[in-house]
Protein backbone atom coordinates (compact mmCIF):
# COMPACT_ATOMS: atom_id res chain seq x y z
CA UNK A 1 0.00 0.00 0.00
CA UNK A 2 1.33 3.11 -0.78
CA UNK A 3 0.56 6.34 1.66
CA UNK A 4 1.79 9.76 2.05
CA UNK A 5 3.82 10.36 5.54
CA UNK A 6 5.69 12.80 6.83
CA UNK A 7 9.54 11.54 6.96
CA UNK A 8 9.59 11.16 10.68
CA UNK A 9 5.91 9.23 10.25
CA UNK A 10 7.72 6.79 7.78
CA UNK A 11 10.72 6.17 10.12
CA UNK A 12 8.04 5.33 12.51
CA UNK A 13 6.50 2.86 10.07
CA UNK A 14 9.80 1.56 9.23
CA UNK A 15 10.36 0.81 12.95
CA UNK A 16 6.90 -0.99 13.00
CA UNK A 17 7.91 -3.23 9.93
CA UNK A 18 11.11 -4.39 11.33
CA UNK A 19 9.76 -5.81 14.47
CA UNK A 20 11.00 -2.74 17.21
CA UNK A 21 9.75 -3.78 20.38
CA UNK A 22 10.73 -0.97 22.51
CA UNK A 23 11.16 2.84 21.82
CA UNK A 24 12.48 5.48 24.57
CA UNK A 25 12.86 9.02 23.47
CA UNK A 26 13.04 12.54 24.63
CA UNK A 27 11.19 15.12 22.09
CA UNK A 28 13.53 17.29 20.06
CA UNK A 29 12.24 19.31 16.92
CA UNK A 30 12.58 18.12 14.34
CA UNK A 31 12.76 14.52 15.50
CA UNK A 32 9.71 14.20 17.86
CA UNK A 33 6.87 12.86 16.09
CA UNK A 34 8.95 9.46 15.25
CA UNK A 35 8.42 8.52 18.71
CA UNK A 36 4.90 10.09 19.02
CA UNK A 37 3.80 8.01 15.65
CA UNK A 38 5.87 4.78 17.09
CA UNK A 39 3.09 5.18 19.74
CA UNK A 40 0.43 4.58 17.96
CA UNK A 41 1.38 0.59 16.78
CA UNK A 42 0.58 -1.04 20.37
CA UNK A 43 2.97 -3.89 19.23
CA UNK A 44 5.55 -1.20 20.55
CA UNK A 45 6.51 0.05 23.87
CA UNK A 46 7.11 3.97 23.43
CA UNK A 47 7.85 6.47 25.60
CA UNK A 48 9.14 9.93 27.01
CA UNK A 49 12.20 9.46 28.90
CA UNK A 50 13.09 12.51 31.38
CA UNK A 51 16.26 13.06 28.73
CA UNK A 52 17.95 11.56 25.82
CA UNK A 53 20.81 9.78 27.74
CA UNK A 54 17.94 7.78 29.63
CA UNK A 55 16.07 7.40 26.32
CA UNK A 56 19.53 5.37 24.77
CA UNK A 57 20.41 3.98 28.12
CA UNK A 58 16.82 2.30 27.77
CA UNK A 59 17.74 1.76 24.17
CA UNK A 60 20.41 -0.11 25.16
CA UNK A 61 19.63 -2.05 27.63
CA UNK A 62 16.56 -3.22 25.77
CA UNK A 63 18.88 -4.32 22.90
CA UNK A 64 21.16 -5.89 25.33
CA UNK A 65 17.77 -8.00 26.41
CA UNK A 66 17.81 -9.31 22.94
CA UNK A 67 14.80 -6.96 21.66
CA UNK A 68 15.03 -4.50 18.86
CA UNK A 69 15.04 -1.21 20.17
CA UNK A 70 15.25 2.78 19.00
CA UNK A 71 15.28 6.09 20.43
CA UNK A 72 14.85 9.35 18.99
CA UNK A 73 16.57 12.77 19.29
CA UNK A 74 17.70 16.27 18.05
CA UNK A 75 21.01 17.18 17.31
CA UNK A 76 21.71 18.79 20.84
CA UNK A 77 20.35 15.96 22.10
CA UNK A 78 22.73 13.18 20.53
CA UNK A 79 25.03 15.10 22.51
CA UNK A 80 23.45 14.53 26.11
CA UNK A 81 23.28 10.87 24.93
CA UNK A 82 26.67 10.87 23.49
CA UNK A 83 28.32 9.49 27.14
CA UNK A 84 26.18 5.68 26.75
CA UNK A 85 26.53 5.90 22.51
CA UNK A 86 30.07 6.10 22.28
CA UNK A 87 30.40 3.05 25.14
CA UNK A 88 27.15 1.18 22.95
CA UNK A 89 29.86 1.40 20.29
CA UNK A 90 31.93 -0.94 22.44
CA UNK A 91 29.85 -3.13 23.46
CA UNK A 92 27.14 -3.83 20.26
CA UNK A 93 24.25 -4.90 20.91
CA UNK A 94 22.03 -8.16 21.09
CA UNK A 95 18.94 -7.38 19.35
CA UNK A 96 19.30 -4.62 16.69
CA UNK A 97 19.35 -0.53 17.70
CA UNK A 98 18.86 2.55 15.98
CA UNK A 99 19.24 5.85 16.96
CA UNK A 100 17.43 8.85 14.59
CA UNK A 101 18.73 11.91 15.02
CA UNK A 102 17.13 15.19 13.18
CA UNK A 103 20.13 18.18 12.73
CA UNK A 104 18.61 21.35 12.05
CA UNK A 105 20.38 23.48 9.03
CA UNK A 106 19.12 26.73 9.38
CA UNK A 107 18.22 26.51 13.10
CA UNK A 108 14.42 26.54 12.73
CA UNK A 109 14.19 25.54 16.17
CA UNK A 110 17.59 25.05 17.47
CA UNK A 111 20.43 26.67 19.99
CA UNK A 112 23.03 25.79 16.86
CA UNK A 113 23.68 24.28 13.68
CA UNK A 114 25.64 21.29 14.78
CA UNK A 115 26.42 18.38 12.31
CA UNK A 116 25.70 15.20 13.60
CA UNK A 117 28.16 13.20 11.03
CA UNK A 118 31.13 14.09 13.61
CA UNK A 119 29.21 12.12 16.30
CA UNK A 120 28.85 8.81 14.13
CA UNK A 121 32.93 9.43 13.16
CA UNK A 122 33.81 10.04 16.56
CA UNK A 123 31.78 7.31 18.00
CA UNK A 124 32.57 4.76 15.68
CA UNK A 125 28.90 4.25 14.07
CA UNK A 126 27.25 3.44 10.96
CA UNK A 127 25.29 6.63 10.00
CA UNK A 128 22.74 6.18 7.11
CA UNK A 129 20.99 9.40 5.43
CA UNK A 130 17.66 9.21 4.03
CA UNK A 131 16.61 11.70 1.77
CA UNK A 132 12.65 11.00 1.56
CA UNK A 133 9.60 9.29 2.96
CA UNK A 134 10.49 6.13 1.53
CA UNK A 135 14.27 5.95 1.96
CA UNK A 136 12.93 6.63 5.46
CA UNK A 137 10.96 3.80 5.82
CA UNK A 138 13.48 1.74 4.03
CA UNK A 139 16.59 2.35 5.93
CA UNK A 140 15.03 2.10 9.38
CA UNK A 141 14.79 -1.90 7.88
CA UNK A 142 18.04 -2.11 6.14
CA UNK A 143 19.52 -0.09 9.74
CA UNK A 144 18.37 -3.15 11.92
CA UNK A 145 19.86 -5.37 9.65
CA UNK A 146 22.72 -3.46 9.57
CA UNK A 147 22.86 -3.27 13.29
CA UNK A 148 22.56 -7.08 13.94
CA UNK A 149 24.75 -8.20 11.33
CA UNK A 150 27.68 -6.23 12.43
CA UNK A 151 26.58 -6.31 16.16
CA UNK A 152 26.36 -2.42 16.55
CA UNK A 153 23.91 0.41 16.91
CA UNK A 154 22.91 2.38 14.00
CA UNK A 155 22.49 5.98 13.31
CA UNK A 156 20.07 7.54 10.54
CA UNK A 157 20.57 10.94 10.11
CA UNK A 158 17.64 13.11 9.43
CA UNK A 159 16.98 16.96 9.02
CA UNK A 160 14.23 19.43 9.27
CA UNK A 161 13.03 18.93 5.53
CA UNK A 162 13.30 15.35 5.62
CA UNK A 163 11.76 14.88 8.89
CA UNK A 164 8.76 17.49 7.92
CA UNK A 165 7.88 16.94 4.71
CA UNK A 166 5.37 14.74 3.36
CA UNK A 167 5.95 12.02 0.04
CA UNK A 168 4.74 8.74 -0.96
CA UNK A 169 6.10 5.57 0.99
CA UNK A 170 5.00 2.19 -0.38
CA UNK A 171 4.58 0.45 2.77
CA UNK A 172 4.66 -3.23 4.17
CA UNK A 173 3.56 -5.74 6.87
CA UNK A 174 5.43 -6.09 10.78
CA UNK A 175 7.96 -8.61 10.80
CA UNK A 176 7.71 -10.29 14.23
CA UNK A 177 11.10 -10.69 15.28
CA UNK A 178 11.40 -12.71 18.10
CA UNK A 179 13.51 -11.43 21.01
CA UNK A 180 16.73 -13.27 21.18
CA UNK A 181 18.08 -14.96 23.93
CA UNK A 182 20.00 -13.42 26.44
CA UNK A 183 23.10 -14.62 27.76
CA UNK A 184 25.83 -12.99 30.25
CA UNK A 185 28.77 -12.43 29.31
CA UNK A 186 31.09 -9.76 30.90
CA UNK A 187 33.61 -9.52 28.54
CA UNK A 188 31.30 -7.85 26.09
CA UNK A 189 29.20 -6.02 28.39
CA UNK A 190 31.06 -4.56 31.08
CA UNK A 191 33.35 -2.26 30.13
CA UNK A 192 36.10 -1.85 32.30
CA UNK A 193 39.20 -1.38 31.09
CA UNK A 194 40.00 -4.84 30.73
CA UNK A 195 37.21 -5.50 28.47
CA UNK A 196 36.93 -2.21 26.62
CA UNK A 197 40.63 -2.52 25.50
CA UNK A 198 39.95 -5.62 23.74
CA UNK A 199 36.28 -4.43 22.34
CA UNK A 200 38.09 -1.07 20.77
CA UNK A 201 39.96 -3.81 18.27
CA UNK A 202 36.77 -5.31 17.74
CA UNK A 203 35.18 -1.76 16.47
CA UNK A 204 37.94 -1.33 14.20
CA UNK A 205 37.61 -4.32 12.19
CA UNK A 206 33.51 -4.17 12.43
CA UNK A 207 34.45 -0.34 10.52
CA UNK A 208 36.76 -2.09 8.23
CA UNK A 209 33.92 -4.60 7.18
CA UNK A 210 30.86 -1.56 7.13
CA UNK A 211 33.74 -0.09 4.48
CA UNK A 212 33.93 -3.06 2.26
CA UNK A 213 29.92 -3.31 2.35
CA UNK A 214 29.31 0.05 1.65
CA UNK A 215 31.92 -0.26 -1.63
CA UNK A 216 30.42 -3.50 -2.99
CA UNK A 217 26.55 -3.08 -1.76
CA UNK A 218 24.55 -2.29 -5.32
CA UNK A 219 21.27 -0.99 -3.37
CA UNK A 220 23.55 2.10 -1.45
CA UNK A 221 25.83 4.55 -2.82
CA UNK A 222 24.34 4.98 -6.16
CA UNK A 223 25.23 6.07 -9.37
CA UNK A 224 22.04 8.11 -10.80
CA UNK A 225 20.90 11.08 -13.31
CA UNK A 226 23.32 11.43 -16.79
CA UNK A 227 26.32 9.25 -16.81
CA UNK A 228 27.19 11.01 -20.03
CA UNK A 229 27.20 14.73 -18.43
CA UNK A 230 30.39 16.76 -17.85
CA UNK A 231 29.65 17.45 -14.45
CA UNK A 232 29.48 14.72 -11.23
CA UNK A 233 27.94 15.51 -8.05
CA UNK A 234 28.24 13.86 -4.85
CA UNK A 235 25.90 14.53 -2.02
CA UNK A 236 23.58 12.69 0.09
CA UNK A 237 20.22 13.35 1.99
CA UNK A 238 18.10 15.94 1.38
CA UNK A 239 21.17 18.14 -0.68
CA UNK A 240 20.42 15.55 -3.39
CA UNK A 241 16.99 16.47 -3.72
CA UNK A 242 18.22 20.10 -4.62
CA UNK A 243 21.27 19.50 -6.78
CA UNK A 244 18.66 16.82 -8.30
CA UNK A 245 15.79 19.74 -8.81
CA UNK A 246 18.60 22.32 -9.73
CA UNK A 247 20.68 20.78 -11.98
CA UNK A 248 18.75 17.79 -13.64
CA UNK A 249 20.01 15.96 -16.47
CA UNK A 250 23.01 18.18 -16.61
CA UNK A 251 25.02 16.41 -13.94
CA UNK A 252 25.37 12.63 -12.73
CA UNK A 253 24.74 11.91 -8.75
CA UNK A 254 26.44 9.64 -6.71
CA UNK A 255 24.47 9.32 -3.66
CA UNK A 256 25.82 7.99 -0.62
CA UNK A 257 23.12 6.43 1.68
CA UNK A 258 26.08 5.21 3.85
CA UNK A 259 27.93 8.43 5.17
CA UNK A 260 29.89 6.32 7.76
CA UNK A 261 31.72 4.52 7.26
CA UNK A 262 32.09 6.34 3.76
CA UNK A 263 33.50 4.53 0.58
CA UNK A 264 36.63 5.09 -1.10
CA UNK A 265 36.80 3.00 -3.90
CA UNK A 266 33.35 4.19 -5.31
CA UNK A 267 34.50 7.96 -5.37
CA UNK A 268 37.51 7.11 -7.15
CA UNK A 269 35.85 5.15 -9.79
CA UNK A 270 33.24 8.23 -10.05
CA UNK A 271 35.25 11.02 -9.99
CA UNK A 272 37.01 9.66 -12.34
CA UNK A 273 34.58 10.20 -15.07
CA UNK A 274 33.49 13.62 -15.01
CA UNK A 275 36.03 16.68 -15.85
CA UNK A 276 34.51 18.42 -12.99
CA UNK A 277 33.03 17.17 -9.22
CA UNK A 278 31.08 18.76 -6.90
CA UNK A 279 30.60 17.91 -3.34
CA UNK A 280 27.13 19.02 -2.35
CA UNK A 281 26.16 18.74 1.33
CA UNK A 282 24.77 20.68 4.35
CA UNK A 283 26.76 22.51 7.31
CA UNK A 284 30.29 20.78 7.52
CA UNK A 285 32.39 19.37 4.58
CA UNK A 286 32.70 15.87 5.94
CA UNK A 287 31.91 14.41 2.32
CA UNK A 288 34.61 16.86 1.11
CA UNK A 289 37.30 16.28 3.11
CA UNK A 290 37.22 12.64 2.69
CA UNK A 291 37.60 13.07 -0.69
CA UNK A 292 40.23 15.56 -0.23
CA UNK A 293 42.10 12.77 2.22
CA UNK A 294 41.71 10.14 -0.66
CA UNK A 295 43.18 11.98 -3.30
CA UNK A 296 39.94 12.78 -5.03
CA UNK A 297 39.51 16.46 -6.29
CA UNK A 298 36.30 18.26 -5.99
CA UNK A 299 34.92 21.69 -5.37
CA UNK A 300 32.79 22.12 -2.23
CA UNK A 301 33.06 24.20 0.56
CA UNK A 302 34.45 27.25 -0.99
CA UNK A 303 31.15 27.91 -2.87
CA UNK A 304 28.70 26.95 -0.47
CA UNK A 305 30.00 27.94 2.73
CA UNK A 306 29.23 25.65 5.89
CA UNK A 307 26.25 28.25 6.68
CA UNK A 308 22.50 27.14 6.78
CA UNK A 309 20.65 25.42 4.77
CA UNK A 310 21.03 24.68 0.89
CA UNK A 311 18.39 24.78 -1.72
CA UNK A 312 18.01 24.57 -5.24
CA UNK A 313 18.22 28.02 -5.92
CA UNK A 314 21.26 28.25 -3.99
CA UNK A 315 22.87 24.91 -5.97
CA UNK A 316 21.39 26.24 -9.17
CA UNK A 317 23.24 29.70 -8.59
CA UNK A 318 26.92 28.44 -7.42
CA UNK A 319 27.06 25.35 -9.84
CA UNK A 320 25.25 26.74 -13.12
CA UNK A 321 25.61 30.45 -12.68
CA UNK A 322 21.67 30.84 -12.53
CA UNK A 323 18.76 30.73 -11.04
CA UNK A 324 15.62 28.99 -12.57
CA UNK A 325 13.30 31.70 -13.00
CA UNK A 326 10.40 29.62 -11.69
CA UNK A 327 11.75 30.51 -8.21
CA UNK A 328 11.68 34.56 -8.96
CA UNK A 329 9.09 35.82 -5.82
CA UNK A 330 9.49 39.48 -5.99
CA UNK A 331 9.24 42.13 -2.78
CA UNK A 332 11.19 40.05 0.15
CA UNK A 333 7.98 39.37 2.40
CA UNK A 334 8.40 41.79 6.02
CA UNK A 335 10.21 39.15 8.89
CA UNK A 336 7.04 37.76 11.52
CA UNK A 337 9.23 37.12 14.97
CA UNK A 338 8.13 34.53 16.91
CA UNK A 339 6.49 35.34 20.12
CA UNK A 340 4.49 34.12 23.25
CA UNK A 341 0.78 33.04 22.44
CA UNK A 342 -2.59 35.45 23.91
CA UNK A 343 -2.50 33.84 27.63
CA UNK A 344 0.70 32.38 27.64
CA UNK A 345 1.80 31.97 31.47
CA UNK A 346 5.42 33.04 30.97
CA UNK A 347 4.07 36.24 29.68
CA UNK A 348 3.48 38.00 33.33
CA UNK A 349 6.74 36.70 34.90
CA UNK A 350 8.77 38.11 32.09
CA UNK A 351 6.94 41.32 32.43
CA UNK A 352 7.79 41.03 36.18
CA UNK A 353 11.25 40.56 36.15
CA UNK A 354 11.98 43.30 33.28
CA UNK A 355 10.23 45.77 35.51
CA UNK A 356 13.17 44.80 38.60
CA UNK A 357 15.64 45.64 35.84
CA UNK A 358 17.20 41.43 37.20
CA UNK A 359 20.04 39.44 34.97
CA UNK A 360 18.10 36.89 33.89
CA UNK A 361 19.66 33.40 33.40
CA UNK A 362 17.10 31.22 30.63
CA UNK A 363 16.98 28.14 29.12
CA UNK A 364 15.51 26.25 26.65
CA UNK A 365 11.54 26.38 25.72
CA UNK A 366 8.92 28.13 24.68
CA UNK A 367 10.28 30.77 27.78
CA UNK A 368 13.07 31.50 25.49
CA UNK A 369 10.93 33.69 23.42
CA UNK A 370 11.27 35.97 26.51
CA UNK A 371 14.66 37.12 25.38
CA UNK A 372 12.74 39.18 22.14
CA UNK A 373 11.11 42.91 22.77
CA UNK A 374 9.23 44.43 24.30
CA UNK A 375 9.37 41.60 26.79
CA UNK A 376 13.64 41.81 26.50
CA UNK A 377 14.04 39.87 29.98
CA UNK A 378 16.63 37.14 29.24
CA UNK A 379 20.84 37.78 29.41
CA UNK A 380 21.68 34.34 28.19
CA UNK A 381 20.62 30.79 26.92
CA UNK A 382 23.03 28.04 26.39
CA UNK A 383 21.43 24.37 26.23
CA UNK A 384 18.75 22.65 28.60
CA UNK A 385 19.26 22.95 32.27
CA UNK A 386 22.04 25.32 31.86
CA UNK A 387 20.44 27.91 33.43
CA UNK A 388 20.39 26.67 36.97
CA UNK A 389 24.08 26.24 36.74
CA UNK A 390 25.06 29.23 35.23
CA UNK A 391 23.25 31.61 37.57
CA UNK A 392 25.55 29.68 40.33
CA UNK A 393 28.58 30.27 38.50
CA UNK A 394 27.64 34.17 37.99
CA UNK A 395 26.69 34.14 41.76
CA UNK A 396 29.57 32.67 42.74
CA UNK A 397 31.96 35.00 40.70
CA UNK A 398 29.99 38.11 41.27
CA UNK A 399 29.01 37.77 44.99
CA UNK A 400 26.14 37.89 46.95
CA UNK A 401 24.88 41.75 45.68
CA UNK A 402 24.85 40.18 42.34
CA UNK A 403 22.86 37.51 43.40
CA UNK A 404 19.92 39.71 44.99
CA UNK A 405 19.18 41.19 41.66
CA UNK A 406 19.61 37.59 39.54
CA UNK A 407 17.69 34.59 38.45
CA UNK A 408 17.15 31.46 36.49
CA UNK A 409 14.34 30.49 34.57
CA UNK A 410 13.42 27.01 33.65
CA UNK A 411 10.75 24.93 32.56
CA UNK A 412 8.83 21.82 34.32
CA UNK A 413 10.06 19.57 31.88
CA UNK A 414 13.76 21.37 31.15
CA UNK A 415 14.10 21.46 34.87
CA UNK A 416 13.30 17.53 35.24
CA UNK A 417 15.78 16.75 31.90
CA UNK A 418 18.84 18.52 33.30
CA UNK A 419 17.90 21.19 35.60
CA UNK A 420 17.78 19.36 38.73
CA UNK A 421 21.11 18.38 38.91
CA UNK A 422 22.35 21.80 38.65
CA UNK A 423 19.63 22.48 41.76
CA UNK A 424 21.91 20.27 43.91
CA UNK A 425 24.98 21.95 43.05
CA UNK A 426 23.81 25.12 44.62
CA UNK A 427 22.20 23.75 48.09
CA UNK A 428 25.40 21.63 47.82
CA UNK A 429 27.87 24.19 47.45
CA UNK A 430 25.93 26.78 49.56
CA UNK A 431 24.30 28.83 47.24
CA UNK A 432 22.22 31.90 47.20
CA UNK A 433 20.53 31.47 43.88
CA UNK A 434 16.74 31.87 43.14
CA UNK A 435 15.18 30.05 40.77
CA UNK A 436 12.18 30.12 38.72
CA UNK A 437 10.66 26.72 37.70
CA UNK A 438 8.12 27.99 35.32
CA UNK A 439 5.77 25.25 35.31
CA UNK A 440 3.23 25.12 32.36
CA UNK A 441 1.98 21.44 32.84
CA UNK A 442 3.34 20.37 29.78
CA UNK A 443 6.44 20.15 27.31
CA UNK A 444 5.03 23.00 25.27
CA UNK A 445 7.44 23.93 22.53
CA UNK A 446 7.82 20.61 20.74
CA UNK A 447 4.23 20.23 21.04
CA UNK A 448 2.52 19.28 24.02
CA UNK A 449 4.49 15.87 24.86
CA UNK A 450 3.52 14.75 28.56
CA UNK A 451 6.83 14.46 31.29
CA UNK A 452 7.45 13.42 34.25
CA UNK A 453 5.94 16.40 36.51
CA UNK A 454 2.11 16.03 34.39
CA UNK A 455 0.98 12.30 35.67
CA UNK A 456 0.24 11.20 32.25
CA UNK A 457 1.97 9.31 30.15
CA UNK A 458 3.08 9.44 26.15
CA UNK A 459 -0.74 7.36 25.65
CA UNK A 460 -1.88 9.67 27.93
CA UNK A 461 -2.82 8.05 30.51
CA UNK A 462 -2.51 8.18 34.44
CA UNK A 463 0.91 8.02 35.97
CA UNK A 464 3.11 8.93 39.12
CA UNK A 465 4.10 12.76 38.93
CA UNK A 466 6.73 14.03 40.41
CA UNK A 467 6.16 16.55 43.31
CA UNK A 468 8.13 20.05 42.16
CA UNK A 469 7.57 21.29 45.63
CA UNK A 470 8.61 18.06 47.45
CA UNK A 471 12.04 17.40 44.97
CA UNK A 472 13.37 20.84 45.77
CA UNK A 473 13.51 20.61 49.06
CA UNK A 474 14.34 16.76 48.87
CA UNK A 475 17.80 18.97 46.74
CA UNK A 476 18.21 20.82 49.86
CA UNK A 477 16.19 24.16 48.64
CA UNK A 478 14.73 25.14 52.49
CA UNK A 479 12.69 27.98 50.66
CA UNK A 480 10.21 26.67 48.11
CA UNK A 481 6.60 28.86 46.82
CA UNK A 482 4.36 28.85 44.43
CA UNK A 483 2.83 31.73 42.66
CA UNK A 484 0.40 31.98 39.93
CA UNK A 485 2.13 34.47 36.82
CA UNK A 486 -1.21 35.81 36.03
CA UNK A 487 -1.20 37.83 39.18
CA UNK A 488 2.11 40.30 38.61
CA UNK A 489 1.39 41.99 42.09
CA UNK A 490 1.92 38.86 44.03
CA UNK A 491 4.78 37.75 41.74
CA UNK A 492 6.66 40.47 42.43
CA UNK A 493 6.08 40.26 46.02
CA UNK A 494 7.33 36.82 45.66
CA UNK A 495 10.40 37.45 43.34
CA UNK A 496 11.45 40.44 46.01
CA UNK A 497 11.82 38.24 49.05
CA UNK A 498 13.11 35.87 47.95
CA UNK A 499 16.16 37.88 46.27
CA UNK A 500 16.36 38.96 49.65
CA UNK A 501 16.87 36.08 51.34
CA UNK A 502 20.41 35.22 52.12
CA UNK A 503 19.83 30.90 51.08
CA UNK A 504 18.49 29.39 48.13
CA UNK A 505 15.53 29.49 47.06
CA UNK A 506 12.61 27.86 44.39
CA UNK A 507 9.73 29.46 43.17
CA UNK A 508 7.50 27.76 41.34
CA UNK A 509 5.69 29.68 38.81
CA UNK A 510 2.71 27.71 38.26
CA UNK A 511 -0.02 28.07 35.36
CA UNK A 512 -1.16 25.82 32.49
CA UNK A 513 -0.24 26.46 28.77
CA UNK A 514 -3.09 28.64 27.69
CA UNK A 515 -3.08 26.05 24.39
CA UNK A 516 -4.06 23.35 26.64
CA UNK A 517 -7.11 21.42 25.55
CA UNK A 518 -7.83 20.91 29.63
CA UNK A 519 -7.63 24.95 30.20
CA UNK A 520 -11.26 26.53 30.09
CA UNK A 521 -10.66 30.08 28.72
CA UNK A 522 -12.15 33.24 30.29
CA UNK A 523 -14.04 35.46 27.52
CA UNK A 524 -12.17 38.37 25.65
CA UNK A 525 -11.56 41.45 27.24
CA UNK A 526 -12.24 44.79 25.43
CA UNK A 527 -10.50 48.52 25.34
CA UNK A 528 -12.71 50.86 26.53
CA UNK A 529 -11.97 53.32 23.71
CA UNK A 530 -13.23 56.15 25.53
CA UNK A 531 -11.30 55.41 28.78
CA UNK A 532 -7.85 54.62 27.08
CA UNK A 533 -5.52 57.22 26.88
CA UNK A 534 -3.35 55.58 24.52
CA UNK A 535 -0.80 55.30 27.05
CA UNK A 536 0.58 51.66 25.27
CA UNK A 537 1.51 50.56 28.83
CA UNK A 538 -0.76 47.24 28.04
CA UNK A 539 2.11 46.83 25.26
CA UNK A 540 4.82 46.45 27.14
CA UNK A 541 3.75 42.69 27.49
CA UNK A 542 3.75 41.63 23.56
CA UNK A 543 0.66 40.19 23.34
CA UNK A 544 -0.51 39.33 20.00
CA UNK A 545 -3.92 40.36 20.72
CA UNK A 546 -3.40 44.16 21.57
CA UNK A 547 -2.68 46.20 19.06
CA UNK A 548 -3.09 50.44 18.51
CA UNK A 549 -5.72 51.73 16.27
CA UNK A 550 -6.05 55.48 15.65
CA UNK A 551 -3.56 55.89 19.43
CA UNK A 552 -6.05 53.75 21.01
CA UNK A 553 -5.28 50.13 22.09
CA UNK A 554 -7.59 47.40 20.37
CA UNK A 555 -8.00 43.99 21.56
CA UNK A 556 -9.08 41.15 18.82
CA UNK A 557 -11.63 38.64 20.45
CA UNK A 558 -10.15 35.96 18.36
CA UNK A 559 -6.77 36.02 20.06
CA UNK A 560 -7.45 36.90 23.96
CA UNK A 561 -8.22 34.12 26.22
CA UNK A 562 -9.09 36.69 29.04
CA UNK A 563 -6.11 35.66 31.20
CA UNK A 564 -6.24 39.45 32.70
CA UNK A 565 -2.58 40.56 32.93
CA UNK A 566 -3.26 43.56 30.45
CA UNK A 567 -6.18 44.59 33.29
CA UNK A 568 -3.45 44.70 35.52
CA UNK A 569 -1.66 46.69 33.57
CA UNK A 570 -3.58 49.66 32.85
CA UNK A 571 -4.53 52.31 35.39
CA UNK A 572 -6.93 53.73 34.17
CA UNK A 573 -9.81 50.98 33.72
CA UNK A 574 -9.73 51.03 30.15
CA UNK A 575 -9.38 47.19 29.37
CA UNK A 576 -12.41 45.70 30.74
CA UNK A 577 -13.99 42.30 31.18
CA UNK A 578 -17.51 41.65 29.76
CA UNK A 579 -18.95 42.64 25.85
CA UNK A 580 -17.91 45.86 24.13
CA UNK A 581 -20.47 48.22 23.93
Amino acid sequence: MKKLLLGNEAVARGLYEAGCRVVSSYPGTPSTEITEYAAEYKEIYAEWAPNEKVAAEVAIGAAIAGARSFCGMKHVGLNVAADPLYTASYTGINGGMVIAVADDPGMHSSQNEQDSRHHAIAAKLPMLEPSDSQECRDFALLAYTLSEQYDTPVIIRLSTRVSHSRSLVQTGERVDVPVKEYKKDPGKYVMMPAMAIKRHAVVEQRMKALTEWAESNAQINRVMGNENAKIGIITSGVSYQYAKEALGENACYLKLDMINPLPVKKIREFAARFETVYVVEELDGIIEAHCKANGVNVIGKELFGNLGELSQRIVAEKILGKINETEQFGEDLPGRPPVLCPGCPHRGIFYVLKKLKLTVSGDIGCYTLGALPPLGALDACVCMGASVSMLHGMNKARGDEFAAGAVAVIGDSTFIHSGVTGLIDIAYNRGVSTVLILDNSITGMTGHQQNPTTGYDIHGDPTAAVNLEALCKACGIPRVRVVDPAQLSETEKAVKEELAAKEPSVIIVRRPCALLKSVKHAPPLHADKEACTGCKACMRIGCPAISIKDKKAVIDPAQCVGCGVCVQMCKFGAIKRGDAQ
